[in-house]
């Protein structure tokens, strides 16, 4: 098994990558094509000795889509590009599955154009999964398109569910429709339709879920259209990010604060690491036809590793077949 990673993608690249591809090679033998400027990679991979050298290889390409371009403009004329090599490395089979935190549109549109949609899949969804008091909840669409109808969010339910219990290791994940109110009757027509369909599917739907249900794990897999989803993932994050820095003034606010925070430190490094983002890798990318995962722009070395892992997990359980097998069903 061979995974694509885009080196020139993200804030942090190539470093990261180059560094992430090293510690799955090391760590879980996963092998890695680095795609992008070869002497710039080389430079990287020159400071590590005792990896597999073996597991990494190095794909040329020259140029980067910016985070600024307009996605499907730079996707097409940028076909020498990270992004687009390492997608063109999976449609042809030379690698299994691609990783990016570069652009996400361009991400995503790259996959979309080159890889091409599971047939019966009207949309894709970005799938992020979000710690909960419970573990992990599977939350999609967050971003992959603004506007949605019933059978999409329908087809999401599904893929979410498939790629919980598959990668996630989640048993019969229930699956929740993001509403209003819980009663049936609650929510736009969209919402309506949906949980009619959600009701008749073969899933475990457990029936609507208010915003305050998504922190306490309700269900393993939430599902809503993409500008919802989008608002909520960034509410999210800047919530968190806002929470602790608070949490940090106030224990730092006075010496006798400082010796309690100092008790509590290594709870407070649990709970943080509860809610990093690196500890899941990425998102995946569900509805094309290959293990897409879109990582954080931000993601360092431990977050393109597990990225890495959570792609080689993809692979390994057969998702997209499932994700096909699973359509046809309904």
């Amino acid at each position: 098994m061979r995974i694509a990673v885009d080196a020139m993608g993200g804030d942090y690249a190539p470093k990261e990558p180059v560094l992430g591809s090293v510690l799955a090679a090391k760590e879980a033998k996963i092998a890695s094509v680095l795609v992008g400027r070869s002497e710039e990679i080389n430079q990287e991979l020159s400071q590590y000795e005792d990896y597999p050298k073996e597991l990494i290889t190095i794909k040329e390409a020259r140029e980067v889509v910016e985070i600024t371009e307009q996605p499907a403009i730079a996707v097409r004329k940028k076909r020498d590009s990270s992004i687009v090599v390492a997608n063109l490395l999976v449609k042809n089979g030379e690698a299994d599955a691609v990783i990016s935190a570069g652009s996400t549109g361009a991400a995503m549109t790259a996959s979309l154009f080159i890889l091409g949609r599971i047939q019966g899949i009207s949309r894709p969804a970005i799938a992020i999964p979000m710690p909960t008091v419970n573990g992990v909840t599977v939350f999609l669409d967050a971003g992959a398109n603004v506007e949605n109808d019933a059978k999409d969010l329908l087809q999401f339910g599904i893929m979410g569910s498939i790629y919980a219990e598959a990668v996630l290791g989640l048993s019969s994940p229930r699956v929740g429709l993001l509403s209003n109110g819980e009663e049936e009757s609650k929510g736009n027509r969209l919402v309506q339709e949906t949980y009619q369909l959600l009701k008749d599917g073969n899933l475990n739907f457990v029936g609507n879920i208010e915003g305050n249900d998504i922190p306490m794990g309700r269900a393993e897999v939430i599902v809503c259209d993409g500008f919802v989803g989008n608002i909520i993932l960034k509410f999210a994050e800047g919530m968190a990010s806002a929470l602790f820095q608070k949490m940090k003034e106030a224990l730092m606010g006075s010496a006798l604060t400082k010796m309690g925070a100092l008790i509590i430190k290594p709870s407070l490094k649990e709970l943080k690491g509860s809610f990093d983002y690196s500890e899941y890798g990425g998102a995946p990318l569900l509805g094309v036809k290959g293990v897409s995962i879109i990582s954080h722009g931000r993601s360092d070395a431990k977050a393109f590793k597990n990225a890495i892992k959570a792609a080689a997990s993809g692979v390994e359980q057969d998702i997209i077949e499932k994700i096909r097998t699973s359509l046809e069903e309904h």
